[in-house]
């Protein structure tokens, strides 16, 4: 989160502009056109939450803490967290953490559903960074452009409604049939071996 000592420094138009940056480079994670994971081994708080909520998944120690703080402050969520954290945990929720500027555990984010996985910490203090490396080596071997646009699909839909949702999937779909990879990817079925993608 922010450097609150430094937070207190600032003319009240320092900070606008601050949490603008901070809103901007958030979003910039959030449509990057590659799976992105948080991994939270130690504290996420306030704009360090709001960028794991950008990811597309969290992962996090048993021991981390997470929370959207800012109305201890006076102040709201204000680089995404009012807008990402309901999306992700449902309004409800989301409103009693946000109002209440709880902060909650590994074990209590799994069992709302901020995060995706749920780790016991180990000696070095890297366990949901380590967690984090073996769910992209999952995501590594699969198809370049299939990733890129079933991203595009998912976070496209979910702003729709249904209909208008399957035709975005349609569209993503579209663009992976031309391609070189999807090619490859019939043959190495056929042929019994792993495919060799190219991101083409």
């Amino acid at each position: 989160g922010a450097d609150l000592k430094e937070r207190a420094k600032m003319h009240s138009s320092e900070v606008s502009s601050f949490v603008s940056r901070a809103r901007s480079t958030i979003n910039e994670l959030a449509n990057l056109p590659v799976p992105t994971i948080a991994a939270i081994d130690g504290t996420a708080l306030g704009g360090g939450l709001e960028l794991a909520l950008a990811c597309d998944i969290r992962v996090a120690a048993s021991s981390a803490k997470m929370g959207l703080v800012e109305t201890k402050l006076a102040i709201i969520p204000g680089a995404g967290g009012t807008q990402r954290l309901p999306r992700t945990i449902g309004v409800s929720l989301a409103k009693e953490l946000i109002f209440s500027a709880r902060i909650v555990d590994g074990e209590e984010a799994k069992s709302m559903g901020l995060i995706s996985h749920v780790v016991e910490q180990n000696e070095a203090g890297d366990a949901a960074y380590r967690r984090a490396l073996a769910l992209a080596k999952e995501f590594l071997p699969q198809g370049p452009v299939a990733m890129r646009v079933a991203k595009l699909a998912i976070n496209q839909g979910m702003e729709v409604d249904l209909v208008t949702g399957l035709a975005i999937e349609e569209a993503c779909y579209a663009q992976t049939i031309p391609t070189k990879d999807r090619i490859e990817g019939l043959l190495a079925f056929k042929e019994k071996r792993p495919p060799r993608y190219k991101g083409e």
